[in-house]
């Protein structure tokens, strides 16, 4: 399960991952990032604590309500592994695309870890990848 702290739950922190971040498309997965760094024009106050977090978007495009959650249990698990290795200021939404619904586990990381270390996110932890076997 992953920690409340590492959840990303407002819209507008959703829309501003997809819109200013940097994206990184896979055969089942998108991966959108955001390095969420002090803008002096940004008025707003955000308190940041507890680490990277993590937003997914599972549509009914990947299949009826039980393939949706299980592909979302998935990528909550392995994002919950991921959230020591990556740093504090990082949000990540995770779209699932229609493949994801026949994706294993173990593919569903191998694409995470590739979109992010496509996208060059800042890693705190080793950087190896441990689910990758290519």
């Amino acid at each position: 399960m992953l920690p409340e702290p590492h959840r990303l739950h407002q819209r507008a922190d959703f829309s501003r991952t997809v819109r200013r971040g940097r994206r990184a498309g896979k055969r089942d997965l998108v991966v959108h990032a955001h390095v969420d760094c002090p803008d002096p024009v940004d008025t707003g106050v955000r308190v940041r604590f507890g680490g990277p977090r993590f937003g997914l978007i599972v549509s009914k495009a990947v299949g009826p309500a039980v393939v949706r959650h299980r592909v979302a249990r998935r990528l909550r698990h392995i994002c919950a592994e991921l959230t020591a290795d990556i740093s504090a200021e990082v949000d990540i939404v995770i779209r699932a695309l229609p493949g994801a619904a026949g994706a294993d586990s173990a593919e569903l990381r191998r694409q995470l870890n590739s979109g992010l270390r496509k996208l060059d996110i800042p890693r705190t932890g080793p950087a190896a990848d441990p689910g990758a076997s290519s």
